[in-house]
This record gives structure tokens, sequence and C-alpha cells, in this order.
């Protein structure tokens, strides 16, 4: 009788103890899949930034900026009624149609728009801080955006890769016309 609840406590054990190997093994495939995915976003982020030419500001640094008062240009190129109006970065203007792909610029993809829009937009001054967003780190308009600011000549353009959802996730507070 002993030895059948000890021979019983022993297939128990190597049960659970093969469940939690089993289990152990499938969260570190899942954790190590996760940070694969997370490879290709930095790296595509990366060769973005280097093929555009600008530079990368961080959720805590455009805060900091924000909160000295910085002199700069920040544009959320989020659609007007879906995000801009709900939640944008408070002080930020907004370019109301995709910006186009830098190949060339097209103005039936922004609705007339052009980049003597996008540039007065900007401003005359190609020394002030730009600062363009979208809404996620995958988003590629703000890397169009930034690729295009310095296209036209602008010196010190930053792409906030974060954008509203990092802004949110921060917990700061946003401007909204609702």
């Amino acid at each position: 009788m002993k030895s059948a609840k000890i021979v019983l406590a022993l297939l128990l054990w190597i049960v659970f103890m093969f469940g939690l190997t089993t289990s152990a093994t499938a969260f570190m495939k899942n954790k190590f899949e996760k940070e694969v995915e997370k490879e290709q976003s930095a790296v595509k982020l990366v060769r973005e930034v280097q093929r555009g030419g600008y530079d990368v500001v961080t959720t805590v640094e455009l805060k900091k900026w924000i909160d000295q008062g910085r002199q700069m240009v920040l544009i959320d190129t989020m659609p007007y009624d879906k995000s801009y109006k709900k939640a944008h970065v408070p002080g930020a203007k907004q370019f109301l149609f995709p910006i186009p792909e830098m190949k060339h610029w097209d103005n039936r993809e922004t609705a007339g728009k052009s980049k003597t829009d996008f540039e007065k937009l900007l401003g005359p001054d190609k020394n002030t801080v730009v600062v363009i967003y979208c809404g996620f780190v995958k988003c590629t308009r703000s890397h169009n955006g930034a690729a295009w600011a310095v296209n036209l000549g602008y010196k010190n353009v930053y792409r906030y890769s974060g954008g509203i959802f990092a802004w949110k996730g921060a917990g700061y507070g946003v401007g909204s016309l609702e």
C-alpha cells in the first residue's frame, strides 16, 4: 500500500514537472519569438531614420522640451476626425492629409495639399526644431513627414516614433478639439 502511494506520488510529480517544463518551454519560445518581432521593428525604425536623414526623440525627451518651453514646430500626421481631433500632443499642428512616401509628392494622395502647403506649416526658419509624429512606432506617416521636412531643407528634424500611443501610455495630458 505504501509503495503504491509512493509510485502514485512519483508519477504525479513526473507529470507535474513535465507540465512545468512544457509550459516553461512554451513561455520561452513565445518570449524568444517576441524578441524577433521587437528586433524587426527596431531595425525597421533605424533604417527609416538612416534613409530619412532625421533624428528621433523619445516621449520623455519631448515632454521635457515642451515643459521647458523649447521653440519647435510639432506636427501631428494622424487623420483629423479619427485621431487628431480626439487626442494630440499639446501644441501640435496637424497636416490634414497623409504625407506621401519620399520618392515624389503626389497632390492626389494629399487631396491637393502641396509641398508648399507643408512647408508653410513648418515655417520659414529652416533651423527651427521640427518634431513629427503619428500614432505609434510602426506607423510610417511620421517617417514620411520627417523625410520630407529634411528634403525641404530643414536642419533639425526629429521623428517622435512613439506617437500619441506612447504619449498616452506615459500618462501625459493630451490636447483635444472635442
